[in-house]
């Protein structure tokens, strides 16, 4: 089980307001809880408590990487968040060309990354036509969900 796999079932928990989540996977087992939601309002707790292994509890996670390329965006700006909690890749496959670059033209309904989810790609596509502008993500690193990935300027 790797740390990035423990941190998309914290993330759960917190999205799902359930107290307590127990993983077992081989020898590897993992139990999160969450505190008790106030009025049914699932509210995200501050600290989460969670027992890990003894291999991941000493693992090294890296630093998040500085975006590739900002700009600030304006009010006319579209900004493409992360829907889920996953890992972004900007490309189909190891080697291949990117989906988008900065200065491409999108179409909506086109494809401008995959977030690999609980061992599944779940392609994100542009909602609107437009130019991009700015890639807020490097390729292979985690993404939250609601972070922003890419900002697009609408045609």
């Amino acid at each position: 089980m790797t740390i990035q796999e423990i941190r998309e079932l914290i993330q759960v928990v917190r999205d799902t307001g359930i107290a307590e989540l127990e993983v077992q996977w081989g020898e590897n087992r993992v139990r999160i809880k969450g505190t008790a939601a106030v009025n049914h309002d699932y509210a995200i707790p501050a600290a989460i408590p969670i027992a890990l292994p003894a291999a991941a509890a000493h693992a090294h996670v890296p630093a998040a990487a500085a975006p590739a390329a900002a700009a600030a965006p304006d009010n006319n700006h579209t900004v493409v968040k992360s829907p889920i909690v996953g890992t972004y890749y900007d490309a189909p496959g190891p080697g291949a060309d990117p989906f988008v670059r900065i200065g491409d033209r999108v179409e909506p309904r086109q494809v401008l990354c995959i977030i690999e989810s609980m061992k599944l790609m779940n392609e994100i596509e542009a909602e609107t036509a437009g130019i991009v502008v700015a890639k807020h993500v490097e390729n292979g690193r985690p993404v939250e969900y609601g972070e922003s990935l890419f900002t697009i300027r609408p045609l």
